[in-house]
């Protein structure tokens, strides 16, 4: 039976090895208690979820996606960039209140490079000569 529905399959994923990876994911996520979209016919959960995907009661781009995304282990945020004319002023203000309190440290301030400059620099860089000590 599962023979057929993966022939049914084929036409929605068209690399079969795509199609395992999703309906095995799936699969897995309907043993885990996600909502079935089908009638579950006394079928086992690969069989669901390949007639889930062939019924295209599923989007198998919305699959990938979720697999995608079960893999990741660290997801990058996109953070919107400070202005850098709110970061002088910050350090304007920063800067304006230690001098009313002279009990507050000293403002540290870091040198900025470019990222041309960064790789300018260690493009110079000469390795350390070998010794017979290693």
């Amino acid at each position: 039976m599962a023979r057929v529905t993966v022939e049914d399959c084929i036409d929605k994923v068209d690399n079969r090895f795509e199609l395992v990876l999703l309906a095995s994911h799936r699969a897995r996520l309907i043993s885990q208690g996600a909502a079935i979209t089908i009638d579950r016919d006394n079928d086992k959960n690969p069989v669901v979820a390949l007639r889930e995907i062939a019924d295209e009661t599923l989007s198998p781009d919305d699959l990938k996606e979720d697999l995608i995304h079960s893999l990741q282990k660290h997801v990058e945020v996109d953070e919107p960039e400070p202005d850098p004319a709110s970061l002088v002023a910050d350090a304007a203000s920063t800067t304006a209140a230690a001098d009313e309190d002279e009990d507050l440290p000293e403002t540290i301030t870091f040198d900025r490079m470019s990222e041309e400059e960064l790789l300018a620099g260690i493009e110079g860089l000469v390795p350390p000569e070998k010794s017979d000590d290693y």
